[in-house]
Parts: structure tokens; sequence; C-alpha cells
């Protein structure tokens, strides 16, 4: 019997120190709120700053070299991001305390903001990066690969280009909310790697962290657990990827970053990428990125992949058939802690429930849950920042209707 453990891990949060973050974004505070969405890992976040390692080392335990652990169980993950010199951003996850302090003394030269931004920026390239990072035994993969602005493939047309000679030496990398795995999946070099999928929140409620999460066989919870699973090997690998339907992330498809006008990157490419109605920047979308680098048509996965499952936030799913429009009502958090009273956290709800027991508690979340693992639930689709929105099934609406702008931290 091989004993392997399920553990739903998300590797990408920051803490308060980093800029448009929740002041409750404190270990603690992620400690508490991790079982209630179904995580057993998170990650630390942001763990280069000094500051914030005074606070993880204060609410946290070292259990393992490489893991802690809240009074309450949940597990953390020792990890950062960071912004090197050409605006791409990297994760890496650390095997102990003694190699934060050795990528800190390497990078104190080469960065300004060590210790006052979560998220440093590194003045050196992503092959310099990878060299630190492999000789003290760090895992490096990058985040949200697509998204403009700071993924990799805003910058490079290839992974190997960005590492250099260490490209060999990286084993995953993050989708990002705007893309899944059915479209990374048609650029072929991609299919060398471990596709995660985590959430990048700024808040810890669970519409936020855990958005997006890994499952991960392994034995038991340990850096070197982890690693033999981003790597697939023997026996450790990663059995599903949760994560947002594309469609809601921010940079999905084409859009003016003014006046939030949708465009067909054939048009944008005539107009220069410069929008025709208020002269404002047009974001090239992440799917159309995709597009242009991929060399393989959909659903052409390596043996290795596991399963891509969409999600979207319970509360999300409660707004919709309560017919409110604020997720964060009163009427919609207190049904949302009815059905955590109840059945233990949202992954279960949204995945593992049965219907039958939903609509026990609530006809309607019953009947738009079942809505929504139907894949029957509709979307706005996100762009040039602003995330989707979700519509009913027998609800029609023009895309370029959808204005909504970033009104509060709780929207990260």
């Amino acid at each position: 019997m091989n004993d392997y453990i399920r553990c739903n891990t998300d590797f990408h949060l920051h803490g308060l120190y980093y800029g448009a973050v929740s002041k409750d974004m404190i270990p603690n505070k992620i400690a508490e709120q991790a079982p209630l969405k179904g995580l057993n890992l998170v990650s630390t976040g942001d763990i280069l700053n000094a500051r914030w390692i005074k606070l993880v080392k204060e609410q946290l335990k070292i259990i393992d070299d490489g893991i802690l652990e809240h009074e309450n169980g949940t597990k953390f993950i020792l990890q950062t991001e960071i912004n090197d010199i050409n605006r791409v951003h990297h994760l890496i996850l650390f095997p102990s305390f003694s190699k934060v302090e050795e990528l800190r003394e390497a990078f104190k030269d080469k960065c300004k903001d060590l210790d006052t931004d979560g998220r440093p920026t590194i003045h050196m390239n992503g092959e310099e990066i990878a060299e630190i990072c492999v000789k003290a035994d760090c895992l490096l993969g990058f985040s949200h690969a697509f998204t403009p602005y700071f993924g990799l493939f805003s910058k490079y047309n290839s992974y190997k280009n960005c590492y250099g000679k260490y490209w060999n030496k990286i084993y995953f990398m993050e989708l990002g909310l705007s893309a899944d795995t059915n479209m990374a999946d048609r650029i072929s070099e991609l299919h060398n790697l471990t596709f995660t999928s985590n959430s990048d929140a700024h808040s810890p409620w669970p519409n936020k962290m855990g958005r997006e999460f890994n499952t991960l066989q392994l034995k038991e919870i340990n850096f070197n657990e982890v690693k033999k699973a981003l790597k697939r090997e023997n026996g450790r690998k990663c059995t599903l990827n949760i994560k947002f339907n594309p469609l809601e992330g921010k940079y999905h498809k084409t859009r003016c970053t003014g006046c939030l006008k949708f465009y067909d990157p054939e048009e944008a490419i005539k107009l220069k990428w410069r929008c025709s109605n208020c002269n404002k920047s047009i974001k090239k979308g992440v799917d159309y990125r995709i597009h242009e680098l991929a060399d393989l048509p959909e659903n052409k996965h390596p043996d290795h992949r596991p399963k891509c499952t969409h999600i979207t936030s319970l509360s999300e799913i409660i707004a919709l058939a309560l017919d409110v429009n604020n997720a964060w009502s009163l009427k919609v958090q207190s049904t949302w802690k009815k059905f955590i009273d109840i059945f233990g956290n949202e992954i279960k709800i949204l995945l593992d429930v049965d219907i039958n027991e939903i609509r026990k508690v609530d006809e309607k979340v019953a009947k738009y849950l079942q809505y929504f693992r139907e894949d029957k639930i509709k979307y706005i689709p996100g762009g040039a920042g602003v995330y989707g929105k979700l519509i009913k099934p027998d609800e029609e609406a023009d895309i370029n209707d959808y204005k909504k702008q970033q009104k509060s931290l709780n929207e990260f």
C-alpha cells in the first residue's frame, strides 16, 4: 500500500507588507481561513522581507525544514515572489530559513526594497536568479505565465530564453487566473513542466485565498515531498489543478485599458493597439498571447498532466442565486457561513457534497450550484485588469456594458 495523502496547496500569497494588501493578511488570519476553504498547505508569501520573517516566526512554529505550522494545524511552506530586472515575476520555494537568509545575502546588493516591499525587485535577469536558486537548493518557477506587464511570456517567447542554461532546472510554472491547462498545453515546450494553479491572494478570505489551488499526492507534508511532487518523482505528483474559469481572469480577453471596450485582436493590431474610442492603449488578452505562441491544437496533453477543474467562489454563486449584486452583503455572507457550518469547507461544497444535501439547506443555492457543476453559468469575460462577471444561464448581457473597476482590497 502506497499510503499517499492528498494535500490541497496554494503556493502563492502575499503578506500585509506588500502594497495593496489587506491588513488582515497575517499568518494567524491566513491560518484561520485556510481550513474554511479546504486548504492543507499554504505559502508564507513574501518571506525575503525581514519584517514579515519576524511576524511569521512569532505566529507560526517551525515543524520541519521549509514547513511551519499554526496552532490550528494549518501548514505553511516558505515562499516569495520576486520581480526581476526585465519585470518578470518568479516564485521561489525555500527548503529552510537558512536558505532564506542565503538568498537575502545574495540579493541584498542587487535590491533596494528587500525589506520595504513584499515582492522585491532584484536587479538581475532570470538566468542569474536561477543560478542562485539552484545553488541554494530552492525551487524556482515563473508566476502568472501569460499575463501582461509581469508574466514571463509578455517578455519572452520561450521560458528557456529567460532562464538560459538553467532552463532544465525549472520544474513548474503558474498558469495565472486568465489561462488554464487546455490553453497552456498548446505550447509544446511547456509539456516539460508541472502546472500550478495558485491564488496570488491579497486578502485571506476564501473567495480570494485558494480561489486557485493544487492537489498534491505526497507521503507527508514537507519540502522534499513537495519538491518530488513538482518534479513528478517516485509517485509524488500534482493530481488536480483547481482554478478560475479563465473567462473570470483580469486579462483573459483583449480590451481597452481606458473605456474597457473589447477588441478582436486582429482589429487591435490594425489600430496599433490604440483604442479607436478613447485613444488609450489596448491590452492584449492572454487567450491571444497563447494563440501567438501555440504550436499544438487544444487537448494535446502530456501523460503526466492532471485534470483541470474550474471553480468560482461559493459567495459568488450564492449572490447569483439570491439576486444580490454584492457578494460581501450580509445576506450572502450569512448564507455562506450557514453552509460552512454544516459542511465544513468551501471546496467540499463546490465539488463534492450531494446536491440533494445542498437543497435541504437552500433550494436556490442548490439550483445555482447545480448550474455551476454542469458548466451552465455564463460569463462576461475579464480583460485589461478587470475581472470577469458571472451571469445567469438564462441572462443575456452586452459584454461592453460591463465596466466594473476595482473598488476595495477584498476584490484582489
